[in-house]
Formats: C-alpha cells, structure tokens, sequence
C-alpha cells in the first residue's frame, strides 16, 4: 500500500528497507512505486539505490508498459549476489544445499551417516563443509554463512544442546558441531527453522503454528509479526510431545503417547519394516492394514492438530517429509479435525507447507539472509 512501511521491516535502515519492499515485490517495481511505497522522498530513495547498486545487491529488470512518454524503468534484487548454505543433521545422514538471496537451491548433498556417534565424537560438519563448498564451487567471497540445523532442543543461551533423542544426544556442547568451520555459524532447531522459513515466504503475514513431521516431531510458534515465540525456556512448538494418547506408545523422549510417537515414518517402520515410499504406495493398492495404520495417523494427527488450534487460535501448517506423502489425504485430515473441533465449521485453517522439499535446510540458511537484509 503506498505510503506505509513493508510489513516486517521496522526498525531497519532506510537501505534496508528499500531492499526488502524490492525482495517482497510479486511484479514490477518502479522507482517512483518504491519510494510510495517505502514512504520515503526520490532524492533519499536515489541515494540508498545508488549504493544499493553499486554494491550489485539490485539491478534493472525491464521497463513498465506506458500509454505515452518515456517508459519507467523496473527494479529487482540481484538473487546470486549472496549465497547461504543449510546443514540439516538428522537420524541418518547429514543434508546440505547452498541457496541464493530468494532460498532457491543451487546445490545439495545428502550423506549417509551414523550422525550420534559422530556428534560424539566431534568434527562432524566442518570437513564435510568444506568438500561441499569446494565440489559444488560455491564462492566463499559471497557466503553469508552457515546455518545447522537439529531435531532437538538447545540452551536458551544457544551454547549447548538440552535434548535431541533422535540422534542420541543429551547435554552436549554446540561447539562441538560448529568447531573448525571457518566461516559465521548458527545452530538451532530443525522446526523452529522450517517455522521461521514458511512464514517469511507466506505473503499473509498471519500468525501460524508450524508442526514439523520427520522421524522426529517438532514445529514452531511465529507471531503476524514475523517474530517466533520461544517460550521461557526456548521449547515453544514442541508438538511431537502432545500427548495424544494417555498411556500409549513409547516416544523417543521416554514418555508414552506422544504425537511423535504416533505420526512419524518411524512408526511405519516398527509395525511393517518398510520405508514412507513403500507404505504409502501400499496404501494407495488398497493394502488394508496400510490403510488402518494410516486413519489411524491421521486420526491422532487431529488430534494434535485440535489442541494446537485450542491454544493458539491460528494456521496450522504440517510440513517436513513426511507430511509430502500425506498431502493427499488433506480432506480426511480436515474432517477429523472438523469432527473433534467444537468452534470450527470447516478446517480450511490446516494447511501444507509451500516448500516441497528441504524446509529445514533453508531454513538454517535463512537464518543469515534475515541478518544480511536487516542489516543493509
């Protein structure tokens, strides 16, 4: 709307500013639309655009259809002029994508790992790192830094990791992730990483509860702000630990009932021995204990879904990859939900993420292009 302030952009500088009005732009963006837009005066939006330019952070993209006269020139961010890489430690192997300014991949690698022991042991990421960056080319004069990510809770302080029983680690040292890796790091949870990566892309700026679904549960809280709610001791969005079933199956955590417990592949994998991929192709040839499991996900999943609404009153997005296979059972989703719902006539408020793939990946890598941008 012109005249007003980007939504998300308070306190930034005036440059700043400017980039990220261009950054949310969805079409052509004139000079004089930016300035109406940043609320600011054409001789101070000349000024922060030279620099902006000269830097080769924007650039011209095409000039705007015109009735008459001399045609208005449009503006873009330049994509490439900055890269972020995303590390992602899971169970079993270790991810890594590179990503330009928009979060678009220009390069990844999966490796399979025995990543507890390795943890432990320590040096896990940095020698890993840099063969990734050196294999794919990736230009180190332009690298914001790295982001990892883990399916666990960290310190409030951020120094050590409280719990992270899918990977078999208890109290133990960041630094013990990030040492040797020679460049600006940054560790945090896996959900609250593919929390803070779903809203920045969302053009609704509503706030939402983002339920991770991996081989271990977890989410995030982000407030129509564009800030995450971490609670006292940083365990907001802790949803695989809804206890959906009083007295029910063993979760990783040592409780019983958890979501996590229930609506994960590594459930599928206890009851069948078979990966996601098989078992829902199973599904999908009408394998009738495939399709009883997964109501039965499904079912436990409302449930979840029902007390988050209950407390939060806001989307809920179910992301991460196993959430990829359930997408087209959406309809039964929502009608459980619907039926265990006392307020709610429809569940239009449950939806997937707008990532396909790799959530958490770029999520780790957003972490740096946020810092980048809001400190122009």
């Amino acid at each position: 709307m012109p005249g007003t302030t980007p939504t998300g952009v308070q306190g930034m500088s005036t440059r700043a500013r400017i980039y990220r009005a261009l950054y949310d732009a969805e079409a052509l963006c004139t000079r004089q639309m930016l300035a109406e837009l940043c609320g600011i005066s054409m001789p101070t939006l000349y000024h922060n655009l030279t620099d902006l330019m000269d830097a080769g952070l924007v650039r011209s993209s095409g000039e705007e259809q015109s009735t008459g006269g001399r045609r208005a020139q449009g503006l873009e961010i330049v994509p490439d002029a900055r890269v972020a890489v995303g590390v992602s430690v899971t169970e079993r192997h270790l991810l890594m994508t590179a990503t330009d300014l928009r979060l678009r991949e220009t390069a990844f690698r999966s490796l399979a790992l025995d990543t507890a022991k390795q943890i432990r042991e320590g040096g896990l990421i940095a020698p890993h790192i840099e063969s990734f960056l050196d294999d794919y080319r990736v230009d180190r004069s332009r690298l914001l830094g790295v982001g990892i990510t883990i399916p666990g809770m960290l310190t409030r302080d951020g120094r050590r990791i409280f719990m992270a029983p899918t990977i078999g680690v208890r109290d133990m040292p960041v630094s013990l992730l990030t040492r040797d890796i020679p460049c600006p790091v940054h560790v945090e949870n896996d959900g609250s990483a593919s929390g803070n990566a779903e809203y920045f892309v969302r053009r609704e700026r509503r706030s939402l509860a983002y339920i991770s679904l991996e081989n271990g549960v977890g989410g995030a809280v982000v407030l129509s702000a564009g800030r995450p709610y971490a609670g006292a001791n940083s365990r907001s969005g802790e949803f695989g630990h809804i206890c959906v079933e009083p007295g029910g199956r063993r979760c990783s955590c040592g409780k019983r009932g958890c979501l996590e417990a229930y609506c994960s592949p590594r459930r599928i994998w206890d009851e069948f021995g078979v990966s996601a991929p098989a078992f829902f192709r199973g599904v999908e040839e009408h394998e009738p204990a495939y399709e009883t499991l997964l109501y039965d996900i499904l079912r436990h999943l409302a449930i979840a879904v029902n007390n988050v609404r209950m407390a939060l009153d806001c989307d809920i997005v179910l992301g991460g990859s196993f959430s990829e296979h359930l997408q087209p059972y959406l309809p039964i989703l929502r009608r459980y939900v619907v039926a265990g719902n006392p307020f709610d006539e429809n569940a239009d408020f449950v939806h997937f993420s707008r990532f396909r793939r790799h959530i958490a990946l770029r999520g780790g890598a957003l972490y740096f292009i946020q810092k980048f941008i809001n400190g122009l």
